[in-house]
């Protein structure tokens, strides 16, 4: 069976993948190991510290003994903030130590928009506007228009993790834009696996959320597709061709 790792930054919404594989129908194994965060703080240098290699690669042996066969670092503001050129270097700096396809939840939502086809997007982050806005700048590399970046001003991971149905469906409406053709909400810290469908049904278009496009990664570094309309709109058939 296909096994995807994750690199899970502490403790907030680790139980979102359980919950996909659920979701999936137990089609896919995703493991999951929880990597040292330091200081919990939406703060650009409390990020590039919890993205640093050494603190990556600590976790990656014991992903392999649970049999991954590719890996992928479960955290978009602590891979984005390093800029593209520094995400992909500690991409490639992961995969090296793992000796598997390796991507993060950043470079997730770049491909994730490309997959379905669209180009004008806007971001509801949980984040201080200040991080927000290396995240507009990232998917601006990747090739996106970003229409509207919202931020919320939440510092902890912690925090984000006690958000529920309500607060997240909020979130997503006050960071759509009427010319946005989906929504992009990035933080594995927010619990979002249960609530895609209503999010798409509230909204109207597609929406990609961390844990949920971090997933789809992970099957796209192992070529395997898998339609899922619990999952939204890129999981649907037309976005896996």
């Amino acid at each position: 069976m296909a096994s995807v790792g994750f690199l899970y930054p502490g403790h907030s919404a680790e139980d979102d993948y359980p919950r996909l594989e659920e979701i999936l129908g137990g089609a896919v194994r995703l493991p999951l190991v929880h990597t040292d965060i330091g200081e919990d703080a939406h703060r650009v240098d409390a990020l590039l510290e919890m993205g640093s290699a050494a603190r990556l690669a600590a976790g990656v042996a014991e992903l392999k003994e649970r049999g991954a066969q590719a890996v992928v670092w479960a955290c978009t503001s602590a891979s984005f903030v390093f800029g593209w050129e520094g995400a992909q270097e500690q991409v490639r700096e992961l995969s090296a130590t793992a000796g598997l396809p390796a991507s993060s939840t950043s470079f997730a939502f770049a491909h994730a928009v490309r997959a379905l086809g669209v180009h004008r997007v806007a971001i509801g982050a949980t984040y201080p506007e200040d991080v927000a806005e290396h995240f507009r700048s990232f998917l601006k590399s990747a090739g996106a228009e970003v229409v509207a970046t919202r931020g919320s001003g939440i510092i902890t991971a912690a925090e984000v993790g006690t958000w529920g149905r309500e607060e997240v469906l909020a979130l997503a409406r006050a960071g759509d834009h009427p010319d946005a053709e989906a929504v992009l909400l990035p933080d594995t810290a927010l619990h979002t696996a249960a609530h895609l469908p209503a999010l798409e049904a509230a909204l109207g278009k597609p929406v990609l959320t961390a844990n949920q496009v971090t997933a789809w990664e992970g099957l796209r570094l192992l070529d395997r597709t898998l339609s899922c309309p619990q999952l939204g709109a890129l999981f649907s058939p037309a976005a896996q061709e």
